[in-house]
């Protein structure tokens, strides 16, 4: 059963309000003065506060209502508020909710409207304490995996992100090779320096290698080393490759599917037996490698083409892990961006706005490179001008945002949880009138909590 406490000088009102609640199964606690609903709130398990404004019958002020509310602000920041008077100007209820009051109501009152207001409340008091539980609990298990892993400084907090980094900590103790598969700049390479260091050859080197980089006539020699003379400009010394010097440890190859053939067939029979020769030599050598592979591409579109071999994709693909792209893990957005910051800098809500709804086609590494710049052109506060995102057109009045910038279910339930449910506010971070945050909340099926 929910708690209300009553402020109020006048016993009537007490008496009024207690009697309506116990026919809606709400108990009530009441007290005659600011010191004593102060008091009353040091106990546990009152729900919602209606207050006065004023508490002298020679006072029409409402001043003394005014500090009663900001001392439960201080002292209970969540604790909705509904303010209850026949004397304040509307103008000190106005100024009062802009500071958190939860609504206004005047003397005498409306039954049905306190009841549909306080039930709102209650239900919305309700959704914040699931939604602060299902926080601690997620927090608790980031601070799990941290404890028992080695993470390499990765900043999360979407739970798709986090589906993929549980089940890179999973598999990183096996020999499998493992290939990480997402659009460029989602943090491919982060993933694989996490697969090593929890590894059971972490203490043995990582090397990472973007495929992509190579001349195609040097490939064999930057992977498997040359012999003195094995090709033009090779020198006069023998030169390891990119294996040997992973040799118990890591090899990270990046951009694998543009490896050419010839490339892969020799990459193929290192796989399989661990034994390679450098360019132009005779003498075979072996070595003990962790194999981990990337792309952004298509390899099974690759294969049906005949530019990728099917044997190889089996072989690096021991165990594939799926990094979305940064607009499917939108929690991830603000933690990122605050951590490419440097100390003393931060974002003004405008700016978090941006962020939140911009479209990020190059990903984590296009939030660092806007992160990175805004830092530079800030002195402090960094706002949305810094940012230099392309300005999205504004939409015509009851007309929804355009396509490109339009926020999905997943952005939508993200903004109402960091918002605790407050739909307006929820709406202004994602660009969107209240109406049009409705209208997505019945399309996607969203309760309104």
């Amino acid at each position: 059963m929910p708690t209300i406490l009553v402020i109020d000088d006048n016993p009537a009102v007490i008496t009024a309000l207690e009697t309506l609640f116990s026919l809606h199964d709400i108990r009530t606690l009441g007290a005659d003065s600011p010191e004593a609903g102060l008091e009353a709130l040091r106990g546990d398990g009152v729900d919602l506060v209606i207050q006065d404004m004023n508490f002298r019958a020679d006072t029409t002020s409402g001043e003394e209502g005014v500090a009663l509310f900001r001392q439960i602000r201080v002292r209970h920041p969540d604790m909705p508020v509904i303010l209850l008077t026949a004397w304040t100007h509307l103008e000190s209820a106005v100024d009062l909710v802009k500071a958190g009051a939860a609504d206004y109501l005047g003397k005498p009152w409306d039954d049905a409207r306190l009841l549909a207001s306080i039930n709102n409340l209650l239900e919305l008091a309700e959704t914040r304490h699931a939604l602060d539980q299902r926080r601690a609990e997620e927090q608790r298990r980031r601070s799990t995996l941290a404890d028992g892993h080695a993470l390499c400084g990765f900043v999360y907090e979407d739970g798709a992100t986090e589906a993929v980094l549980q089940l890179a900590l999973q598999v990183a103790r096996s020999d499998l090779p493992v290939l990480v598969t997402g659009p460029n700049g989602s943090g491919k390479e982060k993933i694989a320096e996490i697969l090593h260091a929890n590894s059971a050859v972490k203490n043995g080197p990582f090397v990472a290698v973007n495929c992509g980089a190579l001349p195609h006539e040097l490939i064999e020699a930057e992977l498997f080393g040359a012999e003195p003379g094995a090709y033009t400009g090779a020198g006069t010394k023998a030169r390891a490759g990119k294996f040997e010097a992973a040799d118990g440890g890591t090899l990270f190859l990046d951009e694998i599917g543009t490896l050419p053939l010839a490339g892969q067939v020799k990459l193929l029979r290192v796989l399989e037996t661990g034994r390679f020769q450098r360019l132009g030599g005779n003498q075979e050598r072996s070595v003990k490698v962790r194999v981990v592979s990337a792309t952004n591409a298509d390899l099974s579109a690759m294969i049906a083409d005949g530019r990728f071999r099917e044997d190889l994709y089996y072989r690096l693909n021991g165990i594939e892990l799926q990094l979305p792209p940064l607009t499917q893990r939108r929690r991830d957005i603000l933690p990122l961006a605050r951590h490419f910051l440097p100390p003393g800098k931060s974002l003004s809500e405008a700016a978090a706005r941006a962020l939140m709804t911009h479209s990020w086609p190059g990903n984590v590494r296009e939030l660092r490179n806007v992160m990175q710049r805004a830092a530079l052109l800030s002195a402090g506060t960094i706002d949305v001008a810094a940012l230099g995102l392309p300005a999205a057109s504004p939409a015509p009045a009851g007309v929804d945002a355009p396509a490109a910038a339009e926020p999905d279910r997943t952005m939508i339930e993200a903004a109402l949880e960091r918002n605790g449910g407050v739909l307006a506010q929820a709406a202004a971070e994602l660009g969107l009138s209240r109406q049009a945050l409705y209208r997505r909340l019945e399309r996607y099926g969203i309760a309104r909590d």
